[in-house]
């Protein structure tokens, strides 16, 4: 009898693996595993070739809004102590609804043991009228604007620099703002004013380790007035300001962003700056994906830099994880 972890998919952020011990049938499909708003399902067949499939679960959501996936998928096989690795073309904006929409055929007569390793890159769906394809990761906490009024004006006064009583001073640049906001969003700020800055009619804040767009980007988070395009780029370094002011709603929403795109050019620098910022999701989901999902082996050689400048904590945390994921197999 196959134990139920046999039919179990891993999944961290847009990762999803699959580790097959033995297929000893011809065929094996997955357990449901939750990727986006969707539940999908991996599928293998072995005769001669070995046939694998990625689909959505059929569901009112599946047919009414069905999901429009890029993603990178690789199969490794582990056989006597050998291992090979297969990587299909990078799928960009495939429409998937049945078992039929991915197909993929290896022609090679493979034994061992499997790993199925499925990096999500996105997923868009379509209005159900028309119009163009949306991403789903493109809605996060960050990126909400509000439509009331208020928050307009607020923007519009950020923005022309109406009736400002203090400069921000930047690392390459200055802009204007005003005490009463950012008091009320950082109660360091709050601080800041209530004693060096106090009674002076136009005060100065100088941030030196940021650069002004980044500096305009974090204001305008507190004033509600950020977007997409803006937050993104900037995330690190509002992540160093959040942390720094104490603006605990600008840190969660930092937090929640980098956890949505981990991949193999960011998890280093996000393991760090989780172990620095005291972000435990962020953390548990960089060593997944390191140590679980094995991309260690993708990065060897800036790991092995990593690991000398890392602090001795955090090497000392993944050196177990990695002994826990060898005993696993």
């Amino acid at each position: 009898m196959i134990g139920a972890a046999a039919y179990q998919v891993e999944t961290t952020s847009r990762l999803a693996q699959w580790r097959i011990d033995d297929l000893a049938s011809t065929y094996r499909k997955s357990d449901p595993f939750k990727i986006g708003y969707w539940n999908w399902h991996l599928s293998v067949e072995k005769s001669r070739t070995l046939i694998i499939r990625l689909y959505p679960e059929v569901s009112s959501l599946t047919k009414e809004t069905p999901p429009i996936a890029s993603f990178m998928i690789k199969l490794i096989c582990l056989a006597a102590g050998d291992r090979k690795c297969f990587i299909h073309p990078e799928i960009i904006d495939k429409q998937l609804k049945s078992s039929e929409d991915f197909v993929w055929t290896i022609e090679v007569p493979l034994t061992g043991k499997f790993i199925i390793d499925i990096e999500f890159l996105d997923i868009k769906t379509a209005p159900p009228d028309g119009g163009e394809a949306c991403s789903i990761w493109s809605r996060g906490l960050a990126c909400r604007q509000s439509n009331h009024k208020a928050l307009a004006l607020l923007g519009r006064m950020l923005s022309e620099g109406i009736q400002t009583d203090i400069m921000i001073n930047a690392s390459d640049g200055s802009i204007s703002a005003h005490r009463a906001i950012l008091a009320s969003r950082s109660p360091v700020i709050r601080s800041m004013f209530l004693h060096k800055l106090n009674g002076k009619e136009t005060a100065v804040i100088n941030i030196s380790e940021m650069s002004i767009e980044a500096c305009r980007a974090l204001l305008n988070y507190m004033y509600g007035n950020i977007n997409k395009e803006e937050f993104l780029p900037h995330r690190l370094s509002l992540l160093h300001a959040a942390h720094k002011y104490e603006i605990s709603d600008l840190k969660e929403a930092c937090h929640e962003s980098l956890l949505e795109d981990i991949d193999t050019t960011n998890v280093l620098e996000r393991l760090q700056n989780a172990t620095l910022y005291h972000l435990p999701k962020l953390k548990t989901s960089c060593l997944l994906y390191l140590v679980k999902f094995g991309k260690i082996f993708d990065i060897r050689d800036d790991f092995r830099d990593f690991l000398q400048c890392a602090d001795r904590e955090l090497v000392a945390e993944i050196f177990d994880q990695v002994l826990g994921a060898w005993k696993g197999f």
